[in-house]
């Protein structure tokens, strides 16, 4: 049964971390009762000061152990993706704990099948549940085409696409990801892995199983663009003819054919060759088929007339939003497919 409200702790204090840690500051259906951060400069603030509102009480720690012993009924696990996520997931779902992570891993997954089984017992000791969420994976590139194919009478091929502007919307890891760097030496040693899409796998396939659906296989292509002139951006500077956009492609094939595909551009601006994208920061869903379908989903207008890239955030608010049906769930890793239509509770508020 549905409870009133809802013990949360936010496990880090990131650009996600930070819209997720507002909304349950916020919001009346959650209380907040920790904040996990690393940042010694974050030691001892009070969590209404991290995000601009008034204190809380909460302060936030470093003292995970002092966190995993707290009585709470969820964990927003917001910390940066990679291996050693996983194990104070576990701890957190063993202590009795359900965990929300916009850091993954995104389950079910044949591709982690050694994570799975570890986040499973982990929840069998427990008695709690997991959820892996984010809006690509976790929204935008499953949720929502699945959602949208509803409106269809026959389904040829659904495109995933993420549009960001990297120049209006700068990112610290713009240099890491290969801007700038030589067009040849970059296609030859993408700064993103060809096994990257194993990361969304769980997306692509929860689509196919949803249309009834297995895929055979996942195939890659790296296309790039160059600077048409020296680009400025706030990390340092592109030079003419070296990398400005980048352009990954990962198709799930069905049947034979492409059933499933997700884009990704990444743009340093518009001064480029080829310029693939003029548009604003956004998702597009692409449904070929009968009737043939489009979908945009962007942030409304700045005050300047343009769309901001809400990535980042939408990432945490999707976690935060689930959290009151993951912790009434039965216990174990559960999917979309297993949550039905979400309830969002505590969201209208004068």
């Amino acid at each position: 049964m549905s409870k009133n409200s809802y013990r949360v702790i936010q496990w880090a204090t990131g650009t996600v971390g930070k819209a997720s840690l507002k909304y349950f500051i916020e919001n009346p259906v959650i209380e907040l009762v920790g904040v996990y951060v690393t940042n010694p400069d974050k030691f001892g603030v009070d969590a209404g000061d991290l995000v601009g509102l008034p204190k809380t009480g909460i302060l936030a720690t470093n003292d995970a152990e002092a966190l995993i012993a707290l009585d709470a009924d969820c964990v927003l696990f917001a910390a940066t993706s990679g291996p050693a996520i996983l194990d104070p997931i576990c701890r957190l779902l063993a202590s009795g704990k359900n965990v929300v992570s916009t850091a993954g891993p995104f389950l079910p997954n044949k591709w982690f099948a050694a994570d799975a089984e570890k986040i499973e017992a982990a929840c069998r000791a427990g008695n709690s549940s997991f959820h892996g969420c984010g809006i690509h994976p976790g929204f935008s590139g499953d949720l929502l085409p699945l959602t949208l194919a509803r409106l269809m009478n026959r389904i040829d091929c659904i495109e995933v696409t993420e549009i960001i502007d990297k120049l209006r919307n700068p990112m610290i890891y713009t240099e890491i990801m290969g801007f700038g760097a030589d067009p040849e030496e970059l296609l030859a040693n993408p700064r993103r892995s060809p096994e990257t899409y194993k990361y969304f796998y769980s997306s692509m396939e929860m689509i196919a199983t949803g249309l009834g659906k297995e895929i055979e296989k996942v195939t890659v292509r790296l296309e790039v663009a160059k600077a048409k002139n020296d680009i400025v951006h706030p990390h340092g500077v592109v030079k003419k003819g070296m990398v400005g956009g980048q352009h990954y492609e990962w198709t799930a094939w069905v049947e034979g054919a492409p059933l499933i595909v997700y884009h990704f551009y990444w743009q340093l601006g518009t001064d480029l060759d080829p310029l693939w994208e003029e548009g604003e920061a956004k998702y597009r869903v692409v449904i070929k088929g009968d009737p043939p379908l489009e979908c945009h989903l962007m942030g409304g207008k700045d005050a300047d007339g343009r769309h901001p890239f809400l990535g980042l955030p939408w990432t945490g608010l999707v976690g935060c939003t689930v959290v009151p049906q993951i912790c009434d769930a039965p216990a174990g890793v559960i999917s979309h497919l297993n949550l039905g239509v979400v309830q969002p509770r505590g969201l209208v508020r004068r």
